[in-house]
């Protein structure tokens, strides 16, 4: 059975093994306690006392309305997946007590934590075409260890699960319960999709266009503990009975790429595995020759760290087993016939009227430098009956992309379906190569062309763009809204061009810079069209003949986010606020528009929306809000996910940095912490650092003060049930104004808004400033190595989960650095925390998955930190997660990292400076007892055990 790989250090010698101390059950109770918290019944804050929930919880946050055709990745932070408390196979140790870290095997947390992370997750909901029923998908919660440890193939920039020849680690539903949306915005009773094989897990649901029909696939756990591959299911929505698409049981879902889509009403294109397919190529044991990589034509080819590429060629003939398809069509009445020949077709399109179909496929040459995205691809038209119709482009290998922000690929690009026409087609095309360096104009340029064009009918220009292409919204032939930006200014456009109207000049509507949140106009809210497309919705009133949009906006502002509904008149520029959040106590946004049942433009006295509406204490629920009245239906109630941290305290708060740069943070408070009365905290510091071209825009205020604290599996927030106080998201703006790049001034920046943050809540009394430690995950773990290397005046210690450490080993650019090694050697070598691996003092817990494929964060990179560490005698503890990716997804990692970070800040930062100054000068001067005594006086009744035994033992022995 794989456990974690542990390696500790401390700098300080130790003569006595800790199982030496710590064998009696008595002292590996009382070892490193929790920390001070709130006892309930005198309303003060008591050390050592355990924060025990007076209530079970019931169900974790449901964040937003979750898009039921996606694929989850378990290996994602948030760990959705199933609760592998029971059922998990890896041996698991309860560790309420925090004894001895040499103990192998996976560990929990103290139950405080534990209940929080282990609560099942409310349903995904989605709403029908009509909109007048809701899905229920029901989910599982951690997903077990054993899940993350199935074999798969790493190819081209994807894991395959070669067994299911699907992405490997899909989450899953295990049920579909469905609800009728009445009159009043109540649910009906629920009906259970019927005839389901039992454990079934289901994939891919999709509504037919009229809503009378559920698409979805449906695998099982073999007895290996495998799953077995996909089958199709549909599901009547009236009578709740659903069946296998196909009648064969030998016909299975590839889902490697695309998996299958409706044509319409009663036929479906399915991605199946080709019948004639024989085993997998294997491997042989000799290889045919070395492997060899030439550049002999002297090309320019530069490329992030990309993971799990291609290694020699019987990966590529790997890859083009798994990833080859025969499409098929497949009607509801039970006919099929196959689709074209068999290829690795990466995506199905039907044009809105289903007359014909856009397929997408890669073949070969393949690459070993670049992942499958950038292999060669063919784009074709067929009929929605299987016939061809044309080529619409077959790209070469793109290798040679640029790194610098808003390059592309060469040749046709973000080819598809205008979203109000039948069957027209549009496209963009570079003017530039592809090198956002290459100064021309235009830059971009958009076409359109019919799906089956005419005898010399070429394709017509639709716009110019001297920006890069950032999509359009779709309205009909008198209004379409184009976007273009620019990364290195941050300019963003938006025009409003006439499709249909060569007279009518294209102008702009907006002009802005993207870093500028309180300019924000909003974003044009779309409704569905009978053809299940999305277009701009047009509203009239009923007083005037003018024909409005509706803007939704974030609401940026000083205060926080304060959500927007706006009647916008496109051609004056008027606008009319019809709603808002209310900004005094909640948080409020709106999720869709819910009235575009019919064609034409929507009245406004029958406008129907769906909002969501949270506060700091109250989690989010939706309501139904109908025009003229503005009449709201609540039609959900779910309860809090963590009552026991219910009246958690949340404050949006603003401080500034030495250089006149406003920051904001959120700062989170246990339930019945006074500061004035209670004294301060130990306090954990998670942050993200960002990067802005302007001291303005870096000042702005972004998120709302009365938004719920959503608390994730691996959130930081859930150290508020250890009686912590939690500083989230302090701004770490890198600011590079005009041509100066933010990175050269990285260091000075970081610490300087590091330095502003503890400043502040140490002022408010809330934080120990012997007491805190920070934390961050991937470009946040970054973060954390270099503040504890250039300014270890704030911290205690230091959590770092997923970083990189070593900017050489990421040479060709990494976060929002474009230059390369070659070209700012400098920045890259002092941004290093690895090159002031030295000047690390302070403890550090390093976290990575073994398995992680984020490109610049290999695993190699905190084994190599580490070493540098330990080569300099550093207080650190590396800590690598068999089978996991960037994120953590099993039950048994997520609990053993929480187990790790806890029992860190508990040892360096609860009991860590004030308490260990205190104590060593008591065993320098021999007094055994009034080092207990300075424990106690410092708030907890100790052991001799609850010391730095490092420090104790060379103090003692050698003091």
């Amino acid at each position: 059975m794989s456990l974690p790989k542990v390696y500790h250090r401390f700098s300080l010698l130790s003569l006595h093994s800790p199982k030496t101390l710590f064998s009696s059950p008595t002292l590996a109770v009382k070892y490193l306690p929790s920390p001070p918290l709130f006892r309930r019944h005198s309303r003060r804050f008591v050390a050592g006392k355990q924060f025990k929930a007076e209530t079970t919880m019931a169900s974790s946050r449901f964040n937003h309305l979750v898009p039921v055709n996606a694929v989850a990745a378990e290996d994602g932070g948030n760990g959705t997946g199933s609760n592998g408390a029971a059922d998990a196979t890896a041996s698991v140790a309860y560790d309420d007590d925090m004894e001895s870290a040499s103990v192998t095997g996976y560990r929990l947390p103290p139950h405080e934590i534990r209940d929080i992370v282990d609560a099942p997750p409310l349903p995904a909901l989605s709403f029908s075409p009509l909109r007048d029923k809701i899905l229920f998908l029901k989910r599982r919660s951690l997903p077990p260890l054993s899940d993350l440890a199935r074999p798969e193939e790493k190819l081209a920039g994807l894991r395959i699960d070669g067994k299911c020849n699907t992405r490997s680690r899909m989450s899953f539903y295990t049920g579909i319960a469905i609800h009728q949306l009445m009159e009043d915005g109540s649910l009906g009773p629920e009906k259970e999709i019927q005839d389901l094989p039992k454990g079934a897990k289901i994939n891919f649901v999709t509504w037919s266009n009229n809503g009378q029909h559920l698409a979805f696939s449906v695998r099982l756990d073999e007895d290996d503990g495998s799953s077995s591959k996909l089958r199709v299911w549909v599901a009547n929505v009236d009578t709740g009975k659903a069946r296998p698409l196909f009648e064969s049981p030998d016909i299975y879902v590839n889902a490697v790429f695309d998996n299958f889509v409706w044509v319409n009403d009663s036929t479906l294109l399915v991605s199946t595995i080709p019948l004639s397919r024989g085993d997998p190529p294997r491997k042989p044991l000799v290889p045919s020759g070395p492997k060899i990589q030439s550049n002999e034509q002297k090309n320019v080819i530069q490329a992030r760290t990309y993971q799990d590429l291609l290694k020699d060629e019987c990966d590529e003939d790997l890859f083009e087993y798994y990833a080859t398809t025969q499409l098929v069509l497949a009607s509801l009445d039970g006919e099929m016939k196959p689709f074209g020949p068999p290829a690795i077709y990466t995506s199905m399109d039907p044009s809105p009227d289903q007359t014909y179909i856009m397929i997408t496929s890669t073949h070969r040459p393949f690459s070993f430098v670049v992942p499958c995205g950038r292999f060669p691809k063919k784009v074709e038209v067929w009929t929605s009956n299987g016939e061809f119709v044309r080529e619409l482009c077959d790209l070469p290998l793109a290798e040679d992309i640029p790194i610098a922000f808003n390059s592309v690929r060469k040749g046709m690009r973000s080819i598809n379906w205008r979203a109000d026409k039948p069957s027209t087609l549009y496209w963009v095309e570079t003017q530039d190569g592809g090198d956002a360096k290459v100064e021309v104009s235009p830059r971009d340029i958009i076409y359109t062309q019919s799906a089956a064009p005419h005898e010399n009918e070429q394709p017509k220009i639709l716009h110019k763009l001297d920006l890069r292409y950032g999509g359009i919204s779709w309205c009909d032939d008198t209004l379409a809204l184009v976007y273009e930006s620019w990364y290195k200014t941050r300019k963003v456009r938006t025009w409003v061009i006439s499709p249909e109207s060569e007279d009518v000049n294209p102008r702009i509507l907006f002009d802005r810079s993207s870093e500028d949140v309180y300019s924000d106009p909003g974003s044009p809210m779309s409704r569905r069209t009978l053809a299940g497309t999305y277009v701009i919705a047009k509203v009239k009133k009923e007083d005037d003949g003018n024909t409005y949009v509706l803007l939704n906006g974030s609401g940026a502002t000083p205060e926080g986010n304060i959500p927007f509904l706006d009647l916008f008149d496109i051609n004056t520029g008027s606008k009319e606020r019809i709603w808002q959040s209310d900004k005094e106590k909640y948080f409020e946004t709106v999720v869709a528009l819910m009235s575009d049942q019919k064609e034409g433009e929507l009245s406004i006295n029958k406008l129907k929306i769906l909002t969501s509406k949270e506060s700091k204490t109250e989690n989010t629920q939706y309501y139904l809000l109908s025009w003229p009245e503005k009449k709201t239906c609540q039609i959900t109630n779910f309860p809090h996910p963590y009552p026991q941290l219910k009246s958690l305290q949340k404050e949006m708060i603003r401080y500034q940095r030495k250089d006149g740069v406003q920051l904001t943070a959120t700062l989170y408070l246990p339930p019945g912490y006074d500061p004035s009365r209670d004294g301060p905290l130990p306090c954990l510091v998670w942050s993200y650092p960002g990067e802005f071209k302007s001291k303005e825009a870096a000042s702005q205020v972004r998120g709302s003060p009365n938004e719920f604290a959503g608390i994730g599996s691996t959130s930081p927030l859930l150290w508020l049930a250890r009686g912590f106080a939690v500083l989230s998201g302090p701004t770490i703006p890198i600011i590079g104004e005009g041509d100066e790049e933010a990175n050269d001034r990285y260091i000075e920046q970081l610490v300087a808004s590091a330095e502003a943050a503890v400043e502040e809540v140490i002022r408010r009394g809330v934080a120990d400033p012997n007491k805190i430690a920070v934390g961050g995950h991937s470009y946040g773990a970054f973060m954390t190595a270099n503040l504890l290397a250039h300014a270890p005046h704030l911290f205690c210690c230091g959590i770092a989960r997923s970083g990189a450490y070593n900017r050489t080993l990421t040479p060709f650019g990494f976060q929002n650095e474009e230059r390369t090694l070659w070209e700012a050697t400098n920045t890259y070598v002092e941004m290093s925390p690895f090159m002031s691996a030295n000047k690390i003092k302070k403890p550090i817990l390093l976290v990575h998955g073994e398995e992680d494929n984020n490109p610049g964060t290999l695993t190699m990179q905190s084994d190599r930190f580490f070493n540098a560490l330990k080569g300099h005698g550093a207080l650190c503890r590396l800590v690598i997660l068999p089978y996991e990716s960037h994120g953590y997804g099993a039950r048994e990692s997520i609990m053993h990292v929480l187990w790790e970070t806890d029992r860190w800040l508990q040892k360096h930062c609860v009991y860590s400076s004030d308490v260990k100054a205190d104590a060593c000068k008591d065993n320098a001067e021999g007094t055994v007892d009034s080092q207990s005594k300075a424990v106690a006086a410092a708030g907890g009744v100790q052991e001799l055990a609850d010391l730095d035994e490092d420090k104790f033992h060379s103090i003692r022995f050698h003091g």
